[in-house]
């Protein structure tokens, strides 16, 4: 039996939807549909299993679905079934709890047609691939996308890992207040550790990213962002403000690293956020390039599938920044938020979360 949560089925959502509709249309930046701006879809490629090929072609004349398997015609149905199947599967998505679950009539139909598994792997960034068509060059790319749906709890975009944290040295605390500070235990313990610590110390300043990988995949996208994100950090914690939004305008009107316009926080810290969504993951290794290289697409809590792709990627970054959170995580998983010493000076690590609200 397979089960899953309301984002796994979601992405089995977003292939019926799909090969139903035979097109994905672009979205502006508050998620909304823009008519005039659509990709028809030729095909849907998925390989669950290595030399296990499934295409799933559109046939918008015939108003059907061709299946082939390794290249050989298996199955066909009409179009209109996918409909049906879709509104179905998103009827019970919404009415699923917030832990895994069943939907059996889904699951007879997905095996049907040869998909024996909901997702991807959480460490691809490609949820969907598919070729479609750019009615303005002619030209037809096969496209790697990624997937967010907003029916279920909202995912993360960057997860909390030792990689996440940052080092900061701080100045001006004596033993006894050091002491004092990292042995607040109570159910706010962050807010209340990061109170006594800015509001006593003299100066807390960005030493380094702890990964070395991370703060080279941040100096790829630009040469000062693990600053821009160090400073960042600061504000989350120390002002309590949790919107990238609200942050970043912060940064924008306080300018701790001096930038001579405005514009250049929010600027670099949509790039952070776009390569995130794309492709880049703190603990690995990034060449710069798009992992889903098609773009994002989000299913609405209202059932509808748009995506944002490489001509609409300014509408992309400020979606991303207008609906994203910093969050904390565990203190104890993650190894930040207490003071230690290390070369006769105090340090403290904040680690960097962000999901979407």
């Amino acid at each position: 039996m397979i089960t899953g949560n309301k984002g796994e089925w979601s992405e089995a959502y977003v292939l019926l939807r799909l090969l139903a509709q035979g097109r994905i249309y672009a979205a502006n930046e508050n998620l909304e549909q823009i008519d005039d701006m659509y990709f028809p879809i030729l095909k849907i490629l998925r390989e669950e299993i290595k030399n296990h090929k499934y295409e799933y072609t559109v046939d918008s004349q015939d108003r059907k679905i061709d299946i082939y398997f390794n290249n050989n015609l298996v199955k066909s149905y009409p179009q209109n079934q996918f409909c049906e199947e879709a509104d179905y599967l998103y009827d019970k998505i919404t009415e699923g709890g917030n832990r895994a679950f069943a939907i059996e009539q889904s699951e007879e139909f997905l095996k049907e047609i040869g998909c024996d598994r909901l997702a991807a792997p959480s460490s691809d960034k490609t949820d969907i691939t598919m070729q479609i068509h750019d009615i303005q060059t002619g030209y037809s790319p096969v496209c790697g996308f990624s997937i967010k749906s907003e029916i279920g709890n909202a995912p993360t975009l960057i997860n909390a890992t030792g990689a996440t944290n940052f080092i900061y040295e701080v100045e001006g605390l004596d033993d006894e207040q050091i002491d004092s500070i990292n042995a607040i235990d109570t159910k706010t313990k962050i807010r209340d550790r990061m109170n006594r610590i800015f509001g006593e110390a003299s100066s807390v300043k960005f030493v380094k990213v702890n990964s070395d990988t991370f703060a080279n995949n941040l100096m790829l996208i630009d040469s000062r962002l693990h600053e821009i994100v160090a400073e960042s950090l600061v504000v989350h914690y120390r002002d309590g403000l949790g919107k990238c939004r609200e942050v970043v305008d912060t940064l924008e009107e306080s300018n701790p690293l001096g930038f001579p316009a405005n514009g250049f926080y929010e600027y670099k810290f949509k790039e952070l956020l776009c390569c995130a969504a794309l492709g880049m993951t703190p603990a690995t290794v990034w060449d710069g390039h798009d992992e889903a290289n098609g773009g994002y697409i989000v299913v609405t809590s209202a059932g509808n599938v748009l995506a944002y792709h490489i001509y609409n990627r300014d509408f992309f970054k400020e979606y991303l920044m207008n609906n994203t959170r910093y969050e904390r995580g565990s203190t104890t998983r993650h190894g930040f938020a207490s003071l230690y010493k290390g070369n006769g000076k105090t340090y403290l690590k904040l680690n960097l979360q962000i999901r979407f609200i």
